[in-house]
């Protein structure tokens, strides 16, 4: 057993963001080696977009649960590199509706079969255990449950007068 897998919860972030980074390399090598030019972190933007013709900024935000600022921030990294665009909406002003552009439709279309590619390949890296099968739906429990209680609240009222260090001063 490593030292993350002994700290157990205690680490938990930390485990799932290594996880994440180390997934995400993976997908990144594969779009390299196929010589396409995509980032696995513009995922969540191009698909929503394959769904629907339109999202404007905040409905993106909402959508793939970040702020408002990061996704501006990936939609004006999108756009400088011509793969969306955004218009202002015609029944309201202040709205900006992000569309994929000619080229972003290029890609959208070169990148489809990878997505097929890695949903097939995860598939069948997790069928080929019982307990991994389960990563999704235990990833979703945690975040329902995340979702649903106060953690930090919950770490603080921990914190009883018996955990808590005591001045020895």
């Amino acid at each position: 057993m490593n030292l993350y897998q002994s700290l157990g919860y205690l680490v938990l972030g930390s485990r799932l963001r290594r996880l994440s980074e180390s997934f995400l390399a993976e997908i990144n090598r594969v779009y390299q080696n196929e010589g396409i030019d995509f980032d696995a972190s513009w995922f969540p933007v191009f698909y929503l977009l394959s769904k629907n013709e339109a999202l404007s900024i905040k409905e993106l935000s909402e959508q793939i649960e970040v702020s408002h600022p990061a996704a501006s921030q990936l939609i004006t990294n999108l756009k400088n590199r011509g793969l969306v665009t955004s218009a202002t909406c015609v029944d309201d002003g202040r709205r900006q509706l992000v569309t994929l552009t000619q080229s972003g439709r290029k890609l959208l279309a070169t990148i489809l079969p990878v997505w097929d590619a890695i949903s097939l390949a995860m598939t069948r890296l997790v069928e080929s255990d019982n307990t991994a099968k389960q990563l999704l739906p235990a990833i979703t429990a945690l975040e329902t449950a995340f979702h649903s209680s106060d953690l930090a609240g919950t770490i603080s009222q921990n914190l009883t007068a018996d955990l808590k260090p005591t001045n020895h001063g």
